[in-house]
């Protein structure tokens, strides 16, 4: 069972979803939950059905003491570089917070400081605590309702389905196509990059 991380300060949470896809954003969730919070579902996102991460979605927005989203689109993934642009996007997620936290713990092994309040990076750290894996939910949903919008407008590359991640069908769609104004340019869209033209 997941657990608070310390529940005699203001904890909040983040993670974040989308850094190995070819397309879209990169998306960051920072949550602080209240000490009492229990939930028995609850877990890293990439482990729950999707029912089960919408019910959850809901129920973290409406029980959090507060909770941030942000997305980090294609352009600045390319100028910045993926590990950077998630960590951007971890930041934005805690500006949006309208609560501040004593320290923030975020999934995985890097980050930057952020406002001088001190941070612990702990490996799989949605598996273990309950503000890093409700910000694994809302990251998670937030990026894929995205993925679904712009789905509609390019529907032959399936984001619906692949939320932009290297799939052999997005990549046959690539070849086919082309790419679009949400690819990532930086990133390896094909195996030899031959037959993708800017």
């Amino acid at each position: 069972m997941l657990k608070h991380f310390n529940s005699k300060i203001i904890i909040s949470g983040t993670d974040e979803a989308g850094r190995g896809c070819l397309a879209g954003p990169v998306t960051a969730a920072a949550v602080i939950l209240p000490k009492n919070f229990r939930n028995k579902i609850l877990n890293d996102s990439k482990v729950l059905s999707l029912k089960k991460r919408n019910l959850l979605r809901s129920y973290i927005e409406d029980n959090a003491v507060a909770y941030g989203i942000a997305h980090i689109y294609m352009e600045e993934i390319d100028k910045i570089n993926i590990l950077n642009a998630s960590i951007l996007a971890m930041h934005r997620a805690l500006d949006n917070m309208n609560h501040p936290a004593d320290q923030i713990i975020v999934d995985g092994n890097r980050f930057k400081n952020y406002k001088q309040i001190p941070h612990e990076c702990i490996i799989k750290g949605d598996g273990k605590f309950l503000s890093i894996a409700a910000a694994s939910i809302l990251a998670k949903t937030g990026r894929d309702e995205y993925m679904q919008q712009i789905h509609e407008e390019y529907p032959m590359y399936n984001w619906q389905k692949n939320k932009g991640y290297p799939t052999k069908e997005h990549r046959a769609a690539i070849e086919k196509y082309g790419i679009t104004k949400y690819h990532r340019k930086s990133f390896k869209l094909l195996p030899d990059q031959l037959k993708i033209e800017f």
